[in-house]
């Protein structure tokens, strides 16, 4: 079921099994996206990392998670984009960005518990009942929709991270490091750039990040940076020189240190074997 206005804003919605599943693949610019397992078992791969989802489990994905293979029995995918509705400009709303959207850390994955499941449910009914609608409120109605699923998923994440021991104020800046490393990772790559933005000091982020995550604030940084490469790296014929450059390295010597240091093998060498093994 689609909503699109002429102002190209869009919200779907697809009930998807093995006959269509390759819609999961067809993701446009500014797309944000959310499956929910509704079978028993859902295996996808993204960014060439496979997952595994139970069912009643649902995962949180960008337009920039390249979507490589999918298999599942049966789910449920609400994408909507950015003009229908803006992650950043609305997150006093639903609180979501660097948390289920934009966030530097791994692709956020929920469990839904059965409240939580009831409370999809009735969504998504309201959603199929609201698409047979036409009128001039039909787009207020769908995005009050979306963002009551929005904010039980966020509910449901904070419940089962350590994000249940931070303040608003506190949980508020450890979200907003994760969006800025999101949009900087590849200009900056220190903590003390990302400190300045959010008016603290590099140690009171490394306190907060040391109640949440077992990452410090650095790891965060390094790691988007990987994600950025091996997908650079898997998805282009870019040469290694341009990735360097790209992500800020001014030669390519210090850049094939720094992969190296992370993947164990220099970024040539990863190349060579994605190639080998894809053949």
């Amino acid at each position: 079921m689609i909503f699109e206005n002429a102002n190209k804003e869009s919200i779907v919605l697809y009930e998807l099994d093995p006959t269509n599943k390759k819609l999961i693949f067809d993701v446009r610019p500014t797309d944000m996206t959310f499956i929910w397992n509704t079978g028993e078992q859902l295996e996808i791969t993204i960014d060439r990392v496979p997952h595994r989802l139970q069912k009643d489990q649902v995962m949180f994905l960008t337009e920039f998670h390249k979507i490589d293979a999918v298999d599942l029995q049966t789910a449920r995918m609400v994408r909507f984009n950015q003009p229908f509705y803006c992650i950043v400009n609305h997150d006093n709303e639903v609180g979501s960005k660097g948390f289920l959207f934009f966030g530097a850390s791994a692709i956020p994955v929920i469990s839904l518990a059965e409240n939580a499941v009831q409370g999809f449910e009735e969504c998504w009914n309201a959603f199929c009942a609201e698409l047979l609608e036409a009128d001039m409120l039909q787009k207020d109605m769908l995005q009050s929709i979306l963002k009551r699923m929005l904010i039980i998923a966020a509910r449901t994440l904070r419940k089962e991270t350590n994000f249940q021991k931070l303040d608003q104020g506190q949980s508020d800046i450890v979200r907003e490091f994760n969006y800025l490393v999101e949009r900087h990772f590849a200009e900056h790559h220190d903590v003390g750039f990302y400190a300045d933005k959010l008016n603290r000091s590099p140690k009171t982020l490394s306190n907060l990040f040391s109640v949440v995550s077992d990452r410090a604030p650095l790891n965060i940084i390094h790691d988007r940076i990987m994600i950025h490469a091996r997908r650079q790296i898997n998805y282009t014929s870019r040469s290694i020189k341009e990735i360097a450059y790209d992500l800020g390295y001014g030669d390519i010597q210090t850049f094939s240190r720094f992969f190296k240091s992370k993947e164990g093998v220099s970024p040539v060498q990863y190349r060579e074997q994605k190639i080998m093994a894809a053949n």
